[in-house]
């Protein structure tokens, strides 16, 4: 059984361990560091999974980006990930529980759209899918088929754009 904790309580060497397991010491390299380089997690959205034993087995980080469309204009957003669980406690329920935890915490009425690179396959089971992001991009390689956004309005999501970290000076809290 897991129990969920905010991720700041967690010692960050812990989660950075964790990070380094479950994807590898190369990670920073990926186009999803990329699109949220410079930008600090959220704290109210972050999560941790322990273990019966209270050992950290799960992490999610949301973090604040934006899709800066053609004309150059922001439209913030959520970056979902990484989603991390230890590669020997996979199918366990971890990362569904984080993902249930995160997703919720996100206040319906002041949402973002939320964005992530992963398997639409699995991650369709929280409303996520491929349908509008074929004109983005991202500051790296990426595989469009794995750009995923969940959107409870589509219709305000740009048709094109970049991905990029939140800018500076853009408020970052739904008030």
């Amino acid at each position: 059984m897991a129990t969920l904790v905010p991720l700041s309580a967690i010692d960050p060497s812990m989660v950075e361990a964790l990070l380094d397991t479950a994807f590898g010491p190369d990670r920073h390299a990926r186009t999803a560091y990329r699109i949220r380089a410079g930008m600090e997690w959220l704290q109210p959205l972050s999560f941790a999974a322990l273990d019966e034993d209270e050992y950290l087995v799960g992490s999610i980080q949301l973090w604040p980006i934006a899709l800066t469309d053609l004309q150059g204009r922001p439209h913030p957003m959520l970056m979902v990930g990484p989603v991390a669980v230890m590669p020997d406690r996979q199918g366990e329920g971890f990362g569904k529980a984080l993902m249930s935890a995160s997703l919720g915490a996100i206040t319906p009425d002041a949402a973002l759209p939320q964005v992530l690179i992963g398997d639409e396959v699995y991650y369709s089971q929280w409303g996520f899918g491929a349908k509008h992001t074929g004109g983005w991009h991202c500051p790296g390689p990426f595989d469009r088929g794995r750009l995923l956004v969940r959107c409870s309005n589509p219709a305000i999501l740009p048709s094109a754009g970049m991905l990029g970290p939140w800018g500076v000076g853009v408020e970052t809290t739904n008030n």
